[in-house]
């Protein structure tokens, strides 16, 4: 090939860039904004800010118990499969939407717009609530459950704790705690990266995961077969179980809890949408694919776990606050149970950093319009595009999450819980209010459903509601003080400091009603009237 005719090749593609970037910021200024945030991601970035932020194989590694109390395998594997139809319907609707608005902290911004005008600001400030909540909270969990794999090491090497390995012990809380913390301080650092590294980073956890995967695919069956021994296919797919004490009903719908909590959070692609390139595309096809990938990789490890547990009696006598640390060492020896803890552990580093990128957007996204405190420090971004300030948010209020650990480990475990709901009530209500408020809008989508939006919003609303249920249920019965969930209590207190917020902060301080209406009509002019929903 001649040297003009490579030039003329890379002169093609510099334009082609070009005129990408132009769309992008030309979207964004209709919108009513305009770039400040680096735009340097493609689809891989895209794909792993959702998909690493779910982490299929840590996600069913430490939760798959509550999965075998609420049901059994029977119910786990069943209901997974019905979570993984859905989810993908819940992932198409937001994909649909997020190509019509693909901003920063994009999920708030998808409600209000979903809302119509007349209702538009009241959705908004309580979604932004919600999802607030959820990422932050998200992200100190995270950090615990490092925490957890770390530790656990010590009930496998059989070393004395003062006091003993347990909640009750304030010396074990605060242990656990200033692991969190150390943790947390190490996820946020790797945030502050410029963004060409930080694509590496979201490479390095993509691959992690896979490692991950294909070890406990290989040498995890591998070292079953010569210890312990498989479950049997009946035990595995018809076996049921109740741990919770609930009727036989509900504790089968309780599963639910497992599968659908390791599926939740594939918004992730939309709040890095002002990062993308040719974000009206590569957000939605980020959402869609991390949440089919997150499924199907999600249900092939949980029958490999099922089929690679010990049996209940030496299953639920693992005194390790992660027992699969000792189903490692039980499987594959104590050094091995040792480097699959490293795998695991620095997997979830990786995991809640990328959450933190999803989370420090959407508080810049909600700074950058004046509705926060000191809103002009945390929206600010540095010379690279980066939101430093709001990377610095996230991590304050990640630490002082953490130090409910030390007073009581019921409190931490209470706000931990709350994080999921959130998601999943945003989920449910942008399509509730996709089927009442504004069925026929965002036409010009890349992802528009069309003679599928209906049944799909339907099923999207409906399923999410009943995920919603299992999450503010308590899940031991009978209910006690000790048992009681209270993620129901700070849901409902999230949602009035919400219709505070909505109550007490001008009209044309945030949400805008012409900046609704004129973004409803940008996206879809030819479509009906914005008037039908501004009376």
């Amino acid at each position: 090939m001649s040297s003009s005719s490579i030039r003329k090749d890379i002169s093609k593609n510099d334009q082609e860039q070009a005129v990408t970037v132009d769309q992008d910021e030309l979207q964004l200024r209709n919108l009513g904004y305009k770039q400040q945030l680096h735009r340097t991601w493609h689809l891989v970035e895209s794909f792993c800010a959702s998909f690493c932020a779910l982490n299929f194989i840590g996600g069913v590694r430490s939760v798959i118990f509550l999965g075998i109390l609420a049901g059994g395998p029977a119910a786990i594997w069943s209901s997974y499969v019905i979570t993984i139809v859905f989810m993908t319907i819940t992932a198409a609707v937001l994909a649909e939407i997020c190509s019509a608005l693909p901003l920063s902290g994009s999920i708030y911004i998808w409600a209000a717009e979903s809302a119509g005008p007349k209702y538009a600001r009241f959705f908004g400030f309580i979604v932004a609530w919600w999802s607030c909540t959820a990422w932050m909270t998200f992200t100190a969990g995270n950090c615990q459950t490092t925490a957890n794999y770390i530790v656990s090491q010590l009930a496998v090497w059989e070393v004395d704790f003062p006091g003993g390995i347990s909640n009750d012990n304030v010396k074990w809380r605060a242990f656990i705690w200033a692991v969190s913390e150390v943790i947390l301080l190490v996820s946020v650092a790797i945030n502050y990266l410029p963004p060409r590294f930080y694509s590496i980073v979201f490479k390095f956890s993509l691959a992690l995961m896979m490692v991950d995967f294909f070890l406990c695919l290989i040498w995890l069956p591998i070292g079953v077969s010569k210890t312990y021994g498989f479950r049997t296919a009946g035990e595995v797919f018809t076996q049921t179980y109740n741990g919770t004490g609930a009727p036989a009903g509900w504790n089968w719908i309780l599963s639910f809890l497992f599968t659908a909590g390791t599926m939740t959070g594939f918004d992730a692609s939309g709040h890095i949408a002002e990062e993308t390139k040719n974000a009206r595309v590569i957000a939605g096809k980020g959402i869609l694919s991390s949440a089919i990938a997150t499924g199907v990789l999600g249900f092939i490890t949980t029958i490999l776990f099922l089929f690679c547990t010990p049996d209940y009696d030496t299953l639920f006598s693992l005194g390790a606050p992660q027992p699969f640390v000792q189903i490692y060492a039980l499987a594959l020896g104590k050094g091995g149970s040792i480097f699959m803890t490293i795998i695991a552990a620095l997997g979830l580093i990786m995991n809640t950093s990328i959450a933190i990128v999803a989370a420090s957007r959407l508080v810049f996204a909600v700074a950058r319009d004046g509705v926060l405190p000191l809103s002009g420090w945390i929206g600010k971004v540095d010379s690279l595009g980066q939101p430093r300030h709001a990377i610095t948010v996230i991590y304050i209020f990640g630490a002082c999450i953490l130090c409910t650990i030390l007073p009581s480990q019921v409190a931490f475990t209470s706000l931990v819980s709350a994080g999921g709901v959130p998601t999943i009530a945003a989920y449910g209500l942008i399509s509730l209010l996709r089927l009442t408020m504004t069925p026929g809008r965002f036409k010009s989508s890349y992802f528009y459903l069309g003679k599928f939006a209906i049944p799909f919003y339907i099923c999207a609303a409906v399923f999410n509601a009943i995920v919603f249920s299992v999450m503010i249920s308590p899940f031991f019965f009978p209910v006690t003080a000790e048992t009681f969930n209270f993620a129901c209590v700070i849901f409902g207190a999230v949602t009035i400091f919400g219709i505070i917020s909505w109550w007490l902060t001008p009209e044309d301080k945030w949400l805008r009603r012409e900046f609704v209406l004129k973004a409803l009509e940008d996206l879809d002019p030819s479509g009906p009237a914005t008037r039908e929903h501004s009376d």
